[in-house]
């Protein structure tokens, strides 16, 4: 059987492979794994985003860990990395957020933070996930007065909003700013946050009905937010996804500004005030090779982990590194939350332009992206971790490799969150490497049925 938790907590489709049954068992079995050692009566913080299904899987949640003795904090929707931070700001002993992120509304998912704010290691969701598989032998069920409490909060976004304006305290009177909220959690956060600071603030999709989550807008789909910043002459548009811990960004013209042009800008201003740890940036595989060349030229130092910020946090943490992330915008500022934070980055991005003076399309200049094509191919869940296992895939990719050996490289890899394989190719030629990794990419999707 395959393992329930992927790089983000446990995803599916809602009510599918994501049951109310199963949310109570994670409720259950996380509360008991989190807590065993405390002698106090625990408390979970719950948030969630905007989808209808979170109702559900919160209550459900909340049910299996009060069932097991825990209390229950529940703050509503609210973004991924204001449950990190409120986890620590409130002193509870965990946190849980439920969401899918980035993809579309039928999907959701949970995802288990420490008391320090933390994504959990494999060994501590192995141990949950233990409980479940074995019909929760070692899990002790609470009676009488036993059984926990679940209490409601209404302030807890505000709280987050403040810790991050406090954390880059700007100010931009006058700036006209587009923002995308995705129908998601940033749609109040965000637009209060940048209001707060003085900006003169156009958002678009932030009214979110439950099924409009992600549709069309947010970091994945930029195109209207583009137009919008030109159409407004706006200096600059921000697209959250739809937990909003990840941040894209639009430049003056209407250009997409990614995650490593972001980490370029923001860490190169970073070292440039002495605020970049050991002058070092820490990203995943999938970065750029023009951010890699950028890196060199600006004497900050490099280092690249397997894809997932999770895997970006925990080498940040071992060397004391204290920014990070992926070229899809899980940006990392380690002094001032633990996950990826959409809000944060997005105020230290404009903490750039307003220190400068300087355009986004200039500061976006500070590296060359290198042509890159991403396709994903359409597999069975439970075998996308075995495309190689496939003699003309393993052939093929065989192939590619030799093909951009010294000109290019050839990333496959299979998404810990969505029923995909991911093919990315970077060379010289646009066109050229799209066909390869659209035809790589086909040849997986027909052959792994």
């Amino acid at each position: 059987m395959a393992r329930l938790f992927g790089t983000d907590g446990v995803r599916g489709v809602a009510n599918e492979e994501l049951t109310p049954l199963l949310a109570m068992q994670l409720g259950q079995a996380g509360a008991t794994a989190l807590t065993k050692e405390m002698a106090h009566k625990p408390t979970i913080m719950v948030g969630c985003d905007t989808r209808i299904s979170g109702d559900m899987l919160a209550n459900a949640l909340m049910a299996g860990i009060c069932s097991v003795g825990a209390n229950a904090v529940y703050v509503g929707v609210v973004p991924t990395p204001a449950v990190a931070y409120l986890t620590r700001r409130y002193r509870v002993d965990a946190g849980v957020v439920i969401s899918a992120s980035h993809n579309p509304v039928e999907f959701n998912g949970i995802k288990f933070f420490d008391g320090d704010g933390y994504k959990l290691p494999d060994q501590l969701e192995d141990e949950i996930e233990a409980y479940i598989r074995n019909d929760m032998d070692g899990v002790k069920f609470a009676t009488g007065a036993g059984v926990g409490k679940i209490k409601y909060r209404t302030d807890a976004r505000e709280e987050y909003i403040n810790h991050a304006i406090k954390a880059v305290p700007i100010e931009l009177n006058g700036m006209k700013i587009v923002v995308d909220c995705a129908e998601g959690a940033s749609y109040y956060t965000s637009v209060e946050a940048l209001k707060e600071l003085g900006a003169n603030v156009i958002s678009i999709h932030n009214n979110p009905d439950g099924t409009n989550i992600n549709a069309n807008c947010g970091s994945t789909h930029m195109e209207e937010l583009q137009a919008r910043v030109v159409f407004e002459k706006a200096q600059v548009g921000l697209a959250f996804d739809g937990d909003a811990d990840r941040l894209l960004a639009v430049d003056e013209n209407g250009h997409i500004v990614d995650g490593d042009q972001i980490m370029a800008i923001v860490g190169n201003f970073m070292k440039q005030q002495g605020r970049l740890k050991n002058d070092k940036i820490i990203v995943t595989v999938m970065s750029n090779l023009g951010f890699l060349l950028m890196a060199k030229e600006n004497g900050i130092n490099i280092e690249q982990t397997k894809v997932g910020d999770r895997y970006v946090l925990e080498r940040m943490k071992e060397i004391d590194a204290n920014l990070g992330g992926e070229q899809s915008g899980h940006i990392i500022f380690l002094d001032e939350n633990t996950t990826g934070d959409g809000l944060l980055s997005a105020l230290h991005l404009l903490e750039v332009m307003v220190q400068t003076g300087k355009k986004l399309s200039v500061l976006s200049s500070i590296m060359e992206v290198l042509p890159q094509a991403l396709i994903n191919a359409k597999v069975p869940n439970h075998k996308k971790d075995c495309y190689m296992d496939y003699p003309e895939i393993a052939e093929a990719i065989e192939v590619l490799n030799a093909k951009f050996a010294g000109e290019g490289r050839v990333l496959i890899r299979p998404s810990g969150t969505e029923p995909l394989v991911r093919v990315m190719i970077e060379g010289k030629d646009q066109k050229m490497i799209e066909n390869e990794a659209r035809k790589l990419a086909e040849l997986i999707t027909n052959t792994v049925l």
